[in-house]
């Protein structure tokens, strides 16, 4: 069969860009999630800037960025900066938010890559609390009060397919970050304590061998997000271990999510399998585990102490090495994978990539450049430098070169200088 031919991604690398992204939106009227972490502060400030020139108060912008760097060191490799100039512009885009941007989550903190990455329930459950708490600590030491901040703080994981134990890992969550907040904190605000969290069902759980076995993989990691109390799901398609999703393969990912919904009545209540004694054991001995792995990390110094020295990046690349151990000898089982497999055959058209895209995306981008006012261009970069060196704050400095049409990686090179890039330390 012919592959499908379409568009593939979206390029945000300048102001111009987010302008035809959201044309014809109305920025006030919707809810916009960035999955960006290394120049998130760098893309909200491109969409501030694109709000303005709706005329849209930034008071009424609702969305999140993820924003969350120091999963990146572990478990992603989609960093910039070091540790502490990272950090830095994570606080500044928190404090910034809390000021500017009152309904605007301006961090997401994600587990979902440590468990993807190989790590195990408890692992990626005990390093995402530990991110959160070296973040919170990083804006607390700016002056802000917990409660001016933390009821926007919100997670993100992937939810894999050992149904009981997704259910108690969250749940398990859900109590450690209430009494984290309220009794460590001092958050005095209900909403500080509640743990938000929205997930992706899917992800490193797919498989190339048997692809449309993943239909039924996406659909219980669903249900178990939903028994776990979560607040946003995403379904990945079937066909994402091969390549972009089609339109029909996304729409029947959107359907599994739909049918879960409306006619399952699973929604309808609120922690359904609390009180059975089986998930209540799971669920305290999870949050027991985890508490005791938060603890070790902070006596050794705390996450981003730990990362710099690579010792979480060993324990994830540890795990990850156990599980496929196990997946090859047979010990854990992966239906049409390492058990059950059939003879693969062909399951219908896949995605494939206007071979103009490329073409068309520089073109439209040297368009920009050319039509810009160099001066101001080259006037933002040079703020945006200096206040770098002088330890200022950088939103504003962001806002600026994103009105100029200064693009990502013109702003991140001029960072560059200053900050210079993280190096992964060694993992044996």
């Amino acid at each position: 069969a012919r592959p499908e031919i379409g568009k593939v991604g979206v390029s945000l690398s300048n102001l111009a860009e987010m302008e035809i992204l959201f044309g014809g939106i109305d920025l006030t009227r919707i809810s916009t999630s960035f999955t960006i972490n290394g120049t998130a502060a760098i893309i909200l400030a491109m969409y501030i800037a694109c709000a303005d020139k709706q005329g849209a108060p930034r008071e009424e912008l609702t969305g999140t960025i993820q924003n969350d760097i120091l999963k990146e060191y572990v478990a992603r490799g989609t960093w910039i900066f070091p540790t502490e100039p990272s950090m830095r512009m994570i606080a500044d885009t928190i404090e910034y938010a809390s000021r500017e941007l009152p309904r605007f989550n301006p961090i997401s903190i994600a587990g979902a890559h440590f468990k993807d990455a190989g790590g195990t329930a408890v692992q990626e459950a005990a390093f995402t609390l530990a991110d959160a708490i070296a973040y919170v600590e990083r804006v607390l030491g700016r002056g802000l009060a917990i409660d001016a901040f933390a009821p926007r703080l919100s997670f993100y994981f992937y939810t894999h397919s050992d149904l009981f134990e997704e259910v108690a890992k969250y749940r398990a969550m859900r109590r450690l970050w209430a009494r984290l907040m309220r009794d460590r904190f001092g958050a005095q605000d209900p909403r500080s304590w509640h743990f938000r969290f929205g997930v992706v069902c899917g992800g490193s759980t797919l498989t190339r061998q048997e692809p449309l076995n993943n239909v039924v993989r996406v659909a219980y990691q669903a249900l178990a997000s939903v028994l776990g109390g979560v607040q946003t799901i995403f379904t990945c398609a079937w066909d994402e271990a091969i390549a972009i999703p089609t339109e029909a393969s996304a729409l029947l990912a959107l359907r599994t999510q739909q049918i879960l919904a409306h006619e399952t009545n699973v929604p309808a209540v609120v922690d359904p399998l609390g009180g059975s004694y089986f998930l209540e054991d799971l669920t305290t001995r999870m949050e027991a585990a985890v508490a005791e792995e938060i603890a070790r990390i902070e006596r050794d110094g705390g996450m981003v102490a730990a990362i710099q020295a690579g010792r979480i990046q060993q324990e994830i690349a540890d795990s990850a090495f156990r599980w496929q151990q196990a997946v090859e000898v047979g010990d854990r089982r992966i239906v049409g994978v390492n058990w059950d497999r059939t003879e693969e055959a062909p399951v219908g058209e896949f995605f494939r990539e206007d071979p103009y895209t490329v073409s068309h995306q520089l073109a439209r981008l040297a368009r920009t450049k050319a039509g810009r006012d160099p001066r101001r261009v080259e006037k933002a970069l040079d703020g945006l430098e200096e206040a770098a060196l002088q330890d200022e704050p950088l939103m504003s400095h962001f806002l600026e070169a994103a009105a100029a049409r200064v693009t990502v990686g013109e702003m991140v090179a001029r960072l560059r200088r200053v900050f210079g890039e993280f190096r992964e330390p060694l993992v044996f």
